[in-house]
């Protein structure tokens, strides 16, 4: 008897992990298609890149429209907008790649591959693996904070090594991001699939960007 009760009382449960799971993973996939359309429409329409401070305003705008909405539907339209916006973003940054190196096209498809390669191996791992990556939630952060800090003196000291650093800081920072909220998601640490889609978008977003400004220093040819 106190099995079978055992195993009611844990299965509500694993239904609402599986159930956030399934729906992180496809409003991810939709924000993931919607924000390519946006950066497509960017480049096709040759959009200039917003600046630095504006990009900082608008993303934690959203960011935090989001997060305030994040348990109603007015949090998925503000998750699209916030995609879409970084989408936009990313436009300028792909042009400059396409049309202004070389071999810029192939920099952004193997930016693409990797960045696809690297979520789906780490998302694969903790799902399969099921171990509890929440211990690294506090490096995770302290870390971002830093490389963030790192990224705007590189505005100021455009420098090819503290670039390099930067970039590659981040690319590990966004891996343990994404091993980290999968994980959350699993062991019941997270249960709002907007933040969630949220999180997982933006890991995402930084290791595309930083893995093809990687590429770009390192193998790019102007």
């Amino acid at each position: 008897m106190s099995r079978y009760q055992s195993i009611t009382r844990v299965e509500p449960g694993i239904l609402e992990t599986n159930k956030v799971l399934r729906n992180t993973y496809a409003l991810l996939a939709m924000t993931l298609l919607f924000s390519a359309a946006a950066a497509g429409l960017s480049m096709t329409l040759n959009l200039p890149y917003p600046g630095f401070i504006v990009t900082i305003a608008v993303y934690f705008g959203l960011l935090f429209l989001t997060n305030k909405f994040s348990n109603s539907a007015w949090g998925i339209l503000f998750v699209f907008a916030l995609t879409g916006f970084l989408g936009m973003t990313l436009g300028p940054i792909l042009n400059f790649y396409v049309h202004s190196i070389h071999n810029g096209e192939q920099l952004v498809m193997t930016a693409l591959g990797g960045t696809g390669l690297i979520f789906v191996g780490l998302s694969a791992y903790a799902l399969i693996s099921r171990k509890d990556f929440s211990f690294m939630g506090g490096m995770l952060m302290a870390g971002i904070l830093v490389a963030f800090l790192a990224g705007i003196l590189t505005l100021f000291f455009p420098m090819p090594g503290l670039q390099i650093a930067v970039s590659a800081m981040f690319i590990l920072l966004m891996s343990g991001m994404i091993l980290f909220q999968t994980s959350e998601i699993i062991h019941g640490g997270e249960t709002n699939y907007i933040l969630a889609t949220v999180t997982l978008y933006v890991s995402i977003f930084n290791l595309f960007t930083s893995l093809l400004q990687l590429l770009g220093i390192l193998g790019g040819d102007d």
